[in-house]
C-alpha cells in the first residue's frame, strides 16, 4: 500500500535528519573521494502546482468514463470505472471536465520540508460515479473502502479489491480529502455462499496533484515518480461515525484544532514530549493532550446523550484538557 501520508515534524526533528544527512554524506566522503553527491533542491511548490493543473486539465478535456452503463447499468455490470481517450467511435462522449467537481485546498510549503515559505492552493478534482445511499466520513474518521491508484498514463501503482477499513488521517492529504466527497453505502448483506456485500455503496474518482500527494518524497516502489499525479477510484462501503481513533473520548476530527484538515500538526504537548523523549503523538493519537499526567477523557465531560464539554477550571481560555497548569 502506497497511501500513507506524510508525518509533519517540528524544527528540532528537521535539524537532526539534515545532521544525520550530513554525516553520512561526510563519512561517504572519507571512505571515497571519488565520490561526487549532487543535491537536486526540490522544486518550487507553486511551479509545480500550476504544471500538475494544467496537465489534469487537459487528461479531463480528452478522456471520459463509462458514465453510460452507470445510468443504465447492464445485468453484468461490475460498477467499475473505466477511462478511455475521447477519439473516433467515442468522439461524441461527454468530456471528464463537464463532470468532476473541484475542492480547493490550501497546501503549505513547509509540508514538504521547502525552503520557502508559501501557502498555494491546490485543486482536487473529482467525480461522484455513483451516490452512496449513506453518509459522508471526514478526514479524520475510518472509513470502509475499496480502491485502486494509477498514474495519468494509466498505469496502475496499488489496489485492494476488498473492503478494507481505513483510518484516513494515516493517508495521503488528497486522498483522505476526496474521500470526504463521497457518500458511502447502509446496509450489510449476506450471501448464501457466505460472503457478504455493501448494498447502496458510493463509487467515485479523484485526481490529486502531486502537492495532496508525495510531491518529492514517492515511494521507493511502485512505478511513482517525482512530483506524479495521482488518480484513485474508490468504492465507499461504510464508516465509523465520530471515529475516536485514540479512545480519549473526543472525535479525532475534533482534535484538528487548526481547522485545516491535517490532523497529524495539532500536538498541544510537542514541547514537553520532546524534552521528556516520550515520542511525537499528535493529538488524535494521543490519550493525555497535555502531558500532565491526568487522561484527556478525565479531563471532558461526556453526557448521557454523547455531548461534550470542555471544563475550563482555571478560567484561563485554554480548557483543561489541553492546558497543562489546569
Amino acid at each position: 500500500m502506497y497511501l500513507a501520508g506524510f508525518k509533519r515534524r517540528s524544527m528540532k526533528e528537521k535539524g537532526v535528519l539534515l545532521f544525520i544527512a550530513a554525516l553520512s554524506i561526510l563519512a561517504a566522503c572519507s571512505n571515497d573521494d571519488s565520490i561526487n553527491v549532487e543535491v537536486v533542491p526540490p522544486r518550487a511548490l507553486a511551479e509545480v502546482e500550476a504544471e500538475n493543473d494544467a496537465e489534469i486539465k487537459d487528461y479531463l478535456k480528452t478522456h471520459y468514463y463509462n458514465y453510460e452503463e452507470f445510468e443504465n447499468p447492464p445485468a453484468d455490470f461490475n460498477f467499475k470505472i473505466v477511462l478511455d481517450t475521447i477519439a473516433g467511435d467515442a468522439q461524441d462522449k461527454i468530456p471528464l471536465s463537464d463532470q468532476v467537481s473541484i475542492m480547493t485546498i490550501p497546501v503549505s510549503s513547509e509540508t514538504f520540508n521547502l525552503e520557502d515559505d508559501v501557502v498555494v492552493d491546490h485543486t482536487l478534482y473529482y467525480l461522484e460515479a455513483r451516490e452512496g445511499t449513506g453518509g459522508s466520513p471526514t478526514v479524520g474518521d475510518s472509513t470502509l473502502v475499496k480502491y485502486e491508484g494509477q498514474l495519468l498514463s494509466g498505469n496502475v501503482f496499488d489496489s485492494n479489491v476488498t473492503y478494507t477499513w481505513q483510518y484516513l488521517p494515516f493517508f495521503l492529504r488528497g486522498y483522505a480529502a476526496g474521500i470526504s466527497n463521497f457518500k458511502v453505502g447502509t446496509e450489510v448483506i449476506s450471501n448464501p455462499d457466505g460472503t457478504s456485500e455493501i448494498i447502496g455503496s458510493g463509487i467515485g474518482l479523484m485526481f490529486l496533484p502531486s502537492g495532496l500527494a508525495y510531491y518529492n518524497n514517492p515511494p521507493l516502489s511502485g512505478g511513482i515518480e517525482l512530483y506524479d499525479i495521482l488518480v484513485f477510484q474508490v468504492n465507499t462501503g461504510l464508516f465509523e461515525e465520530a471515529t475516536d481513533y485514540d479512545n480519549d473520548g473526543i472525535p479525532s476530527i475534533m482534535e484538528d484544532l487548526n481547522n485545516n484538515g491535517i490532523l497529524s500538526d495539532d500536538n498541544t504537548d510537542e514541547s514537553v514530549e520532546l524534552s521528556s523523549g516520550f515520542g511525537f503523538l499528535p493529538n488524535h493519537l494521543d490519550q493525555d493532550d497535555d502531558q500532565d499526567g491526568t487522561l484527556t477523557r478525565e479531563e471532558i465531560v461526556i453526557d448521557n446523550e454523547g455531548n461534550i464539554t470542555f471544563p475550563d477550571s482555571d478560567g484561563d481560555g485554554t480548557p483543561d484538557y489541553l492546558d497543562a497548569d489546569s
